[in-house]
């Protein structure tokens, strides 16, 4: 009773020797497992939230690796902004990879992003994680994998995750997120909100539209109800026959949507722009008088900060989740329940100019309020916790100086010279060195 285990010449791993080999240090700090990143063809909003905090730590002197699965878009490997982006493993075999990834590379920390489907990378390491959850899929799972497979990916969320991740801390960007992740039994005390912060609005001459023109941007999947926004323009066209509907994004959804439009009369108003770089997707939120966000779910919808940016309000729905933070109801865009009221809050804006614009001016000043920087003092504040509340004595006797150093970040003075915040900063403006990876411009 009360005596730790005996070791000999292969000490268990029980045996104070054992830290300092399982814990020693490697040429990666901090750890992120991600499905993809930002230079994806799937990639959006959360996928630069992962690229963004990343940046935010690398720029503090942090040796930060990005671990995601590879595409034809960018090469296996390269390092932006201070970023070491890994690319291993496709849709489904990016799980596997990096579990062996983590394994291999003893990372001092790791954060686990869960997109639906869980890492485990508590399975295969013994450093402290941290796990990243921008929304729950329940409703998304059958709409995408059909009834069986969409049981079994709700289980992998619902079940298998919270109890691989149960002794870990959770970040996840809403309050609406976060509630549904305390319905799944996560304790609300290990959940914090690191909010989005604002991606620089780049500054375009597009004039906004004469005739009266809709947006919808987003990844063309099912769960993303492209055909809502679609049904909007038919239903309005009697009213508004020069109303039109610019649509970015791709997507195995495409031929879908493309039938949708030709059966319902308005293939000749909708613009499928497909994938589009930051200046062409800003020419199209500027252009645009009314940004339609139908989507099922969104953790938060970054992109409706950009769509504000640029003076365009949202319609969007309630039970998104999300979208009740990054849009302020009644002031910078409307929520509504269902299809019809989706219709009838376009058709309130596109008629109501002073109503259009005052909520579009209301966006512009909303999305003014969030900032990267304290994002990324948040996130390491997270990451700091992790640490000194980890149950190994080796791990946090290990990770002193890590911790000093993630507490450094997240209490910044502000000072320019040394704040790797306002670093970062410089580097998504344009008054530092970066090299912009290619960008969906999805959210």
């Amino acid at each position: 009773m009360g005596r730790g285990p005996r070791c000999g010449s292969k000490p268990p791993l029980g045996c104070i020797s054992v830290p300092r080999v399982l814990y020693r240090t490697t040429d990666i700090d901090v750890l992120f497992v991600n499905w993809r990143d930002v230079s994806h063809p799937e990639g959006g909003g959360s996928e630069r939230y992962v690229q963004r905090i990343a940046e935010g730590l690398a720029a503090a002197g942090l040796r930060v690796t990005l671990f995601c699965a590879e595409h034809g878009r960018a090469p296996r490997e390269e390092t932006v902004n201070g970023v070491r982006i890994v690319r291993r493993g496709g849709r489904l075999s990016i799980y596997p990879r990096a579990m062996a990834f983590v394994r291999r590379h003893k990372p001092r920390l790791v954060v686990d992003v869960q997109n639906g489907i869980p890492f485990c990378s508590t399975l295969v390491t013994r450093s402290p994680v941290t796990t990243v959850v921008f929304h729950v899929h329940k409703e998304q799972w059958p709409i995408v994998f059909g009834r069986i497979g969409g049981r079994i990916g709700w289980w992998l969320e619902s079940v298998v995750a919270p109890k691989v991740y149960r002794r870990v801390p959770y970040v996840t960007i809403s309050d609406a997120t976060g509630r549904e992740m305390a319905g799944l039994g996560i304790a609300p005390e290990r959940i914090t909100l690191v909010p989005v912060g604002t991606e620089p609005i780049v500054d375009v001459p597009t004039p906004r539209s004469e005739s009266p023109r809709l947006i919808t941007l987003g990844r063309l999947v099912p769960h993303k109800q492209v055909e809502h926004s679609l049904k909007i323009l038919a239903r309005l066209s009697d009213r508004w026959p020069d109303l039109t509907l610019a649509v970015v994004g791709e997507g195995w959804w495409e031929d879908t949507l493309r039938a949708q439009a030709e059966r319902l009369g308005v293939a000749d108003r909708v613009e499928f722009l497909g994938f589009l770089d930051e200046t062409g997707k800003h020419e199209q939120l500027a252009a645009a008088w009314v940004f339609v966000c139908p989507s099922i779910k969104e953790g938060w919808g970054m992109v409706v900060i950009e769509a504000g940016g640029h003076g365009v309000p949202t319609v969007g729905y309630h039970s998104s989740g999300g979208l009740q933070e990054s849009v302020v109801d009644g002031v910078s865009g409307l929520l509504v329940d269902d299809l019809d009221q989706m219709t009838d809050a376009v058709a309130r804006l596109l008629d109501d100019t002073d109503a259009r614009r005052a909520m579009g001016e209301a966006a512009v000043r909303h999305a003014a309020t969030f900032e990267w920087s304290a994002s990324v003092r948040e996130f390491a504040g997270v990451l700091a916790r992790s640490v000194r509340e980890s149950p190994r004595p080796g791990v946090r006797e290990g990770a002193a100086e890590l911790v000093a150093r993630l507490e450094g970040i997240q209490h910044s003075t502000g000072d320019p010279a040394r704040e790797p915040a306002a670093r970062l900063e410089a580097s998504v403006t344009g008054n530092a060195p970066f090299r912009e990876p290619a960008s969906s411009g999805l959210p």
